[in-house]
């Protein structure tokens, strides 16, 4: 009978923490700029999801938020934080892609009015098999931060071409920047306090997570994002930076290296394993988020150049 009273008490312990207890803080970056940082790594039970930025910018006439972290737990908790600022109503919410650390935020700020704009290449994604994988193995993953009732949210505005709209005294600038790391990749511009947010274009002092990226149209992105030369960019994972060239190289070295070593490798008709093995990636094993990330993304690399991806 005492076992099971303090399970009973446990799980209404864990039920409890999710809604009270996410470790979201802004950042102020420039006078209206905040952002909040996910821990490094991968999602797992002991970051609770929160492994991925979002930012938010606080105008006289409201604000807008950039991406909605990776449960609905966390996307509540950007709220009260935003809250803790400003009473000011929140507009609009920018999804700079669809994958599931960035957009699982988004049914609180549904609830409370805002409106959601993303690029329309995400509703293949809404609408295919991997939407629903992606969500059943956070459902396993994540919970009870991602549970049975998290739903896929979809933009009530769909954006294809840069978009330009002025707020409580702000111009900000939206426009797609994919297919990159996703088809539906999209950056937003603060231009009066130059502040650029990229998504996962950038990986702040971490090692990127390519999966099927089309890391080709990736650098090539990089090098159009570089010219805007912003005074503060802010990525989808890792340290907002300072100095954009610099943050942005490491990225783009990355995955230059990938293309260089894995294309090498399936143009001999070399075996991956063996392939991978002889690389050296003394480089970059010691960021954050190697062992997560590098074998999958040299093997999808691999892959794609492969199948024709010169």
């Amino acid at each position: 009978m005492r076992g099971r009273v303090l399970t009973a008490v446990l799980m209404a312990l864990l039920l409890w923490l999710p809604a009270r207890a996410e470790p979201v803080t802004p950042v102020r970056i420039s006078p209206s700029v905040y952002y909040v940082r996910g821990a490094s790594g991968v999602p797992s039970l002991v970051n609770r999801g929160h492994t991925s930025n979002a930012g938010f910018v606080v105008t006289k006439d409201g604000v807008v938020v950039f991406d909605a972290l990776g449960t609905p737990v966390l996307g509540r908790a950007l709220i009260d934080a935003i809250r803790k600022i400003t009473p000011l109503p929140i507009r609009r919410v920018i999804i700079s892609h669809y994958h599931a650390d960035h957009f699982y935020g988004l049914p609180p700020f549904k609830d409370v009015g805002a409106e959601i704009w993303a690029h329309p290449a995400a509703r293949a994604y809404l609408e295919s098999d991997a939407a629903q994988a992606r969500l059943a193995e956070r459902r396993k993953t994540l919970a009870p931060w991602v549970d049975g009732k998290t739903r896929l949210v979809a933009a009530d505005r769909w954006i294809d071409s840069e978009t330009v709209f002025k707020l409580g005294g702000l111009t900000f600038r939206i426009f797609p920047i994919g297919p990159a790391h996703t088809p539906e990749d999209l950056a937003m511009m603060v231009e009066e306090e130059n502040v650029l947010f990229v998504g996962d274009l950038m990986f702040g002092g971490r090692l990127p997570f390519v999966g099927t990226a089309d890391s080709r149209a990736w650098i090539s992105a990089i090098d159009r994002i570089a010219r805007y030369s912003p005074k503060v960019m802010v990525g989808g994972h890792g340290d907002m930076s300072r100095n954009a060239a610099a943050d942005l190289r490491l990225t783009r070295d990355y995955l230059l290296y990938l293309r260089e070593k894995m294309g090498a490798a399936a143009e001999a008709l070399d075996e991956f394993d063996e392939a991978y093995k002889r690389t050296d990636w003394s480089r970059f094993s010691h960021l954050p988020a190697f062992d997560e990330a590098n074998r999958r993304n040299a093997y999808n690399t691999y892959i794609r150049i492969q199948g024709g991806d010169k």
